[in-house]
């Protein structure tokens, strides 16, 4: 199973590093969105993957069970989330004024947006 998780989470960097080297600034963001989720599912995977083994600890005990997730990359990637949106979407607005300036989203053309 996490042979096959390593496998997506390479196709995804894949496609993510294929969009940031196109031309065009709207698959940019794209790929650096989807670079964002890649590099989330690596630290999600790297938490351990069990299923249905919640990293509770129960009455009485000082840890949890022996295979449980580990919940900081759980708490780290929410956070991650939560940033990457905002980045996002600061992002969305910039490009959206700077392809208004220039009247066109091909990145070879952005070099005239400070008029």
């Amino acid at each position: 199973m996490q042979v096959l998780i390593a496998i997506i989470i390479g196709g995804i960097f894949a496609c993510a590093i294929y969009m940031i080297l196109r031309r065009s600034i709207v698959k940019l963001i794209m790929g650096l969105a989807l670079l964002g989720h890649a590099a989330n599912l690596l630290i999600f995977s790297a938490g351990g993957l069990f299923r249905a083994r919640p990293a509770l600890v129960a009455p009485g005990e000082t840890a949890p069970l022996a295979p449980a997730a580990d919940p900081l990359p759980q708490a780290l990637i929410l956070t991650a989330i939560v940033i990457s949106f905002g980045v996002i979407a600061f992002m969305m607005v910039l490009v959206s004024r700077a392809s208004e300036a220039v009247g066109n989203d091909d990145t070879d053309l952005f070099t005239a947006t400070d008029q």
